[in-house]
């Protein structure tokens, strides 16, 4: 059986940097086997951002990438938490923001962006409980923001 950290590669991915926290507030939070993830955005590797407005600046299906690319972001803080992918036993929870105008109606589909690249990492034990929701602005206006909870080994 594969590993989390052999999928990764198996599936050509490379890990961004971790990104730095835009104001007073740690990337994540130990406590015993749970893992707190802030809400991170799409920053890519060149520390841009995917920014815009979902059915105004952006199409849905560059705001599904840009929910992979938080998620990526999350896989990045789980590693420097943890020491490894290998260490999580489950994602817990998923809390997905879609900066979009009020008529766009399909923020889970967005949102799965990071859900389906924790599932190809972490199998069933990726998928979550999840939440999708609309914004009418994020931080620098990025397209997405998400937040996770991860349990992890003994």
């Amino acid at each position: 059986m594969s590993t989390p950290e052999a999928r990764l590669e198996t599936l050509g991915l490379t890990l961004p940097p971790p990104p730095a926290p835009l104001g007073t507030y740690v990337p994540f939070r130990r406590a015993g086997s749970l893992l707190f993830l802030s809400g991170v955005g799409p920053r890519l590797a060149d520390g841009s951002f995917i920014a815009g407005q979902v059915g105004r600046d952006i199409h849905v299906s560059a705001a599904i990438a840009a929910a992979r690319q938080c998620g990526l972001n999350l896989l990045t803080n789980i590693r420097q938490a943890a020491g490894s992918l290998d260490e999580v036993d489950t994602v817990l929870k998923v809390f997905g923001m879609v900066n979009a105008v009020p008529e766009f109606a399909d923020h889970p589909k967005v949102i799965d962006g990071c859900t389906d690249l924790f599932v190809a990492i972490f199998g069933a034990a990726g998928r979550p409980a999840r939440s999708a929701v609309g914004m009418g602005s994020l931080p620098r206006n990025i397209a997405v923001e998400i937040e996770a909870i991860v349990l992890l080994r003994g």
